[in-house]
């Protein structure tokens, strides 16, 4: 795949502040791309994009809006409400920000027209063609869903959409605490013993820069519209295997809490399937688990000091 082909393009991206859209958004600025991003909060700063445009998805008229203004020529809509928890309290919010947008920005970009729309999934959603899936939580039904409805806009008006599923990404300048990664971490850093659940659970890692890579590769590569495409290792380590790892890196002698914080219910285990995706998009992982979390630990180190040496500075 050429990357360099990305100069000149105009791109939209949707949670371009986020985690990886923030990463994404860096790295199409450094292949010659004109990156638009969206947010439903006014931004002053440039967080890697050319242009912010303030819109909510959730109302289809922003999202025609935006499309006629800008006419893209590649869409990452990466915006999403992440949530793994299983409270009915999420139903409402994930259906507006994880379906509702989705299907907003699929019709409008499918009126206006482009040449690709990347729709970020993730390893929560269930199978297709598993019988009669159930999703495990209100964001696994919402992805799902939304999902069904890309490959819907693919077979009915031939939209250009990859579905781009998202295993368990980790990595610098991930802010949530919730997720285990910052969490851990910042807790070792911070002299706390992370509260965790068994730990028994497997997931698929894979490194932010690499998902980006990833993205890049789905974008360019011809003839996958209407697939999904798994980004994410292949290999799989437990929750504790992970939290271990980070204990050694910033935390030798703390002892986590393994079994503080009860397990979900109907957690999923799957493992992306690299050689199709090699194959698809000419993309393969290339930081292998050690070295992530050992680049991952050393950026929240190295933040941790500035944000304290510039608290320092503004007493």
């Amino acid at each position: 795949m050429e990357t360099e082909s990305f100069e000149g393009q105009t791109v939209v991206i949707t949670g371009a502040s986020g985690f990886i859209g923030a990463a994404l958004s860096r790295r199409l600025r450094d292949l010659g791309a004109t990156v638009h991003g969206v947010s439903r909060q006014p931004r002053t700063d440039g967080d890697g994009c050319d242009y912010w445009w303030r819109s909510n998805l959730a109302q289809f008229d922003d999202a025609r809006r935006l499309m006629t203004a800008v006419r893209p020529s590649t869409i990452f809509h990466l915006a999403s409400h992440v949530a793994g928890a299983r409270d009915v309290s999420l139903v409402p919010v994930t259906l507006r920000d994880n379906l509702v947008t989705a299907v907003h920005l699929l019709a409008a970009a499918t009126e206006t027209g482009c040449r690709r729309v990347l729709l970020a999934g993730s390893l929560e959603e269930p199978e297709p063609g598993s019988g009669w899936p159930v999703p495990a939580s209100p964001y696994a039904a919402a992805k799902y869903a939304a999902s069904t409805y890309a490959r819907m806009f693919h077979a009915l008006y031939r939209t250009p959409v990859v579905l781009l599923r998202f295993f368990m990404v980790y990595g610098p300048g991930q802010w949530d605490e919730k997720k285990l990664v910052p969490y851990v971490i910042r807790s070792l850093l911070e002299g706390r013993a992370p509260e965790i659940s068994s730990g028994r659970r497997r997931i698929d890692w894979i490194y932010v820069d690499d998902v980006v890579e990833g993205c890049l590769a789905a974008a360019r590569a011809s003839g996958v519209e209407g697939e999904t495409i798994d980004l994410g290792s292949g290999e799989l380590a437990t929750v504790r295997d992970v939290v271990e790892r980070i204990v050694a890196l910033a935390g030798p002698g703390t002892v986590p809490r393994f079994g503080a914080v009860p397990d979900r219910p109907f957690e999923q285990e799957r493992l992306a399937d690299v050689a199709r995706t090699r194959a698809r998009i000419g993309w393969q992982p290339r930081v292998g688990l050690a070295e992530g979390l050992a680049r991952t630990v050393a950026w929240y180190s190295k933040a941790g000091e500035e944000r304290i040496v510039s608290q320092a500075g503004a007493q």
